[in-house]
């Protein structure tokens, strides 16, 4: 078999089981298409030796009939899972050198269900940006590519993206805070799934919003986005906010029969001056699933114009109350002092070095909003809102809608260095359609469904009811296969 590292979830475990290929075979074809990645930056730290000693182990558990669906199966670990022995820097100055002597929850599901790590991934600094340009390993790149423009993967799972997009490595890991799996997916023509809030473990992974990040998993297809999503869900007495719940069978609940499943259109995403190539792609996602049974209905979600507002309060609230104890005594970066400079000149320099000037942004924006005489006025008027937004989508499902199709992102990937520069506002705006779903706690899937009139990617969104990822990931697999987006970029990394 040639070109291993284009395979699929399903694919390479069903080529593993019949014994057509291995595991090592599968790792070395990826860690040799990583090697000539430099133009893309996706892998920043690689892992080759720790990838074939746990290939050699999966190819034994295939041999003696322990395997999983996610044995031998060579995968890219976004920089924010600590990883124990490797470097997890959240691509971040002040992490510089931070190797954790523990292993995150999902990594540790993965690798005990056989799952390969290749190495970690580039991404925004600790997960606060839409185009992976807050990196310390600087941007990733995406490999879609039009008229020379380089482009941006999206953000914060920017390298997660561009590798699977890339053929890299058959999945990654990312992480969702705002729309920072979905966006990125929506970008590179891949899937991918935030996760009800409290179905994945956040123990091991480094913190930004902490009552808003969920880890997910991205890949080439919803099939693997079940299998993986399997591997990596379930309760962890570590996180106190793990649900104790089962974790089902996703990829058996595949059926693509969605006759009768009820689809919300909410018309407050219809936003003033959306493209109107987001618009047909959304009637046609409609039309889609309407012809493969399911009833198409209106809804209203009259509190989404609030959400952007309230999510930039509410995340940089938590982020600065997190990112405090990133002060240079116990591990990472330390700024070196001048004669007769002490303690506090010590945490200054550490974390205005150590932190690049979104984080810090972002970091002020939350001490601003939780200090004395402005806690109530925003970050108490922005839980209300978060409240009411999760009342909407409450009320949605109540009137028996089983999951609501929207657009996955304003716009195409836009050119790296476009939007850097400009109005942070303007960067925010990317996340208008991803940061309900974390606001009220839900699932969200992006499925890759057509191209612009550039040939880019673009994605719609499905959001489901709370704990039934499965159910929302049929509705997506429904959508995919009536989409038939087979389309990959072509290669000039």
């Amino acid at each position: 078999m040639s070109d291993l590292n284009k395979l699929t979830i399903s694919g390479a475990r069903d080529a593993l089981t019949k014994g057509d290929v291995t595991s090592v075979e599968l790792t070395e074809a990826c860690l040799g298409v990583i090697e000539g990645q430099g133009a893309l930056n996706a892998f920043v730290h690689n892992t080759p030796d720790i990838a074939l000693e746990q290939a050699k182990a999966a190819d034994a558990r295939i041999k003696d009939g322990s395997a999983t669906a996610m044995t031998g199966i060579p995968l890219g670990i976004k920089d924010l899972f600590c990883t124990k022995g490797v470097a997890s820097q959240a691509a971040s100055g002040i992490l510089e050198g931070f190797k954790p002597e523990y292993e995150s929850t999902v990594t540790t599901n993965l690798f005990a269900d056989g799952a390969v790590m290749l190495g970690k991934l580039n991404m925004d600094e600790f997960a606060m940006g839409s185009s992976n340009e807050t990196s310390v390993y600087g941007n990733a790149v995406n490999p879609w590519k039009v008229d020379d423009r380089i482009l941006t993967p999206g953000g914060s799972s920017g390298g997660s993206a561009s590798a699977v997009a890339a053929d890299l490595c058959l999945a990654a890991t990312g992480t969702d805070t705002g729309g920072s799996i979905r966006q990125p997916a929506a970008f590179t023509g891949t899937v991918g799934i935030k996760p009800t809030y409290g179905r994945v473990s956040r123990w091991g992974v480094v913190a930004f919003a902490s009552s808003l990040d969920q880890a997910g998993p991205m890949t080439k297809t919803v099939r693997d986005a079940a299998i993986m999503l399997e591997s990596m869900a379930g309760h962890d007495p570590k996180d106190s906010t793990s649900a104790e719940l089962a974790v089902p069978n996703f990829e058996a609940m595949l059926t693509g029969d969605i006759k009768g499943k009820v689809i919300g259109i909410p018309k407050e995403y219809r936003m003033d001056g959306m493209p109107e190539e987001i618009e047909n792609l959304w009637a046609e996602g409609r039309k889609m699933l309407e012809d493969a049974g399911a009833k198409i209905i209106d809804i209203s979600l009259p509190h989404t114009k609030y959400a952007l507002p309230a999510y930039y309060v509410i995340a940089p609230a938590e982020a600065s109350s997190n990112l405090a104890r990133y002060d240079g005594v116990r591990y990472g970066h330390r700024a070196k002092l001048e004669a007769g400079e002490g303690i506090v000149d010590m945490y200054e320099k550490t974390r205005a070095e150590g932190f690049g000037h979104e984080v810090q942004r972002r970091v002020m924006v939350g001490t601003y909003v939780l200090s004395a005489g402005f806690y109530d006025a925003y970050y108490n008027r922005a839980r209300k809102v978060r409240a009411l937004i999760k009342r909407d989508f409450d009320e949605a499902f109540d009137q028996g809608v089983d999951a609501i199709l929207t657009p996955a992102t304003p716009s195409a990937a836009f050119g790296l260095g476009e939007m850097v520069d400009a109005d942070p506002v303007q960067m925010y705006l990317n996340d208008v359609f991803t940061v309900t779903v974390n606001l009220a706690g839900l699932p969200g899937i992006s499925v890759p469904t057509g191209l612009d009139a550039k040939g880019l990617p673009l994605g719609l969104q499905l959001i489901g009811r709370p704990w039934e990822e499965g159910d929302l990931l049929n509705v997506a697999y429904a959508l995919e296969g009536a989409a038939g987006f087979v389309s990959k970029p072509e290669k000039w990394w």
